[in-house]
């Protein structure tokens, strides 16, 4: 069984020598003996003990609140419950800042392939990627909801071709007709754009984007506030709340 000096206790917890002796004297943590010239001598428990003590200390406890628990008869489920919540606080937050950093290198990116660099296009940026998962969310529910009608319009046309029964074809055709008009309306009532002039953010009308050109994540609109007609940039759009 390992004995550890006053010294070696601090430097394995990052302390000084005061503070472990400080300990002592206001009876948080006790050496578990002391060799014949009087020198305090720890053993393995009592360094887990002061290793816990200090995480508590940078916790903001107080000592006498420290020196309380340490006494108490189930402190070691105390401490287990204290530290798997700040293991989960840690968690959150290194998944917070994990978040920002793949944030930073998009708009790294981004303002990279930009043409021209202005405060505004960093604002632009911005919006589109702190709205791109709810967007994605609105694109993936589409997917979800055009499979069934996927599959039924190409068990119709399997049936014409092995069967020669036509009828199913044509009722299932008017069906996605009609899903694909509301699936249109759908989309387009959670999405906004931002125009790459002005950068004015506009709901354009649903005809006009319906049939506009687009690639992935533009549309070829005309912006309401300038009058250019341009490829601007899709978002998502907050839905007002009544």
């Amino acid at each position: 069984m390992s004995n550890y000096t006053t010294g070696e206790m601090a430097k394995l917890c990052g302390v000084s020598v005061r503070t472990v002796q400080y300990y002592d004297n206001r009876g948080v943590l006790t050496p578990s003996e002391l060799s014949e010239g009087g020198r305090r001598l720890y053993s393995e428990e009592d360094l887990d003990k002061m290793k816990i003590i200090c995480f508590l200390r940078e916790l903001d406890f107080s000592l006498d609140n420290i020196s309380r628990l340490m006494q108490e008869t189930n402190s070691e489920k105390v401490i287990s419950l204290i530290l798997d919540e700040q293991e989960r606080e840690l968690r959150d937050e290194i998944t917070e800042k994990q978040g920002k950093l793949e944030r930073l290198e998009e708009l790294h990116k981004s303002l990279k392939r930009a043409e021209r660099f202005s405060v505004e296009s960093i604002g632009d940026v911005a919006h589109v990627m702190e709205n791109k998962k709810k967007l994605r969310k609105v694109r993936a529910t589409m997917l979800l909801a055009a499979l069934p009608v996927a599959l039924l319009q190409w068990g119709s046309i399997l049936l014409w071709i092995l069967k020669g029964i036509w009828w199913p074809f044509v009722a299932y055709t008017v069906i996605a007709v009609a899903y694909g008009i509301w699936v249109s309306r759908y989309y387009f009532s959670r999405t906004a754009y931002i125009c790459p002039e002005c950068h004015e953010i506009f709901v354009p009308k649903f005809k006009e984007a319906f049939r506009a050109n687009h690639t992935p994540s533009t549309r070829k609109l005309t912006c309401p506030c300038c009058g250019i007609r341009s490829f601007c940039v899709e978002t998502y759009r907050e839905t007002e709340k009544k």
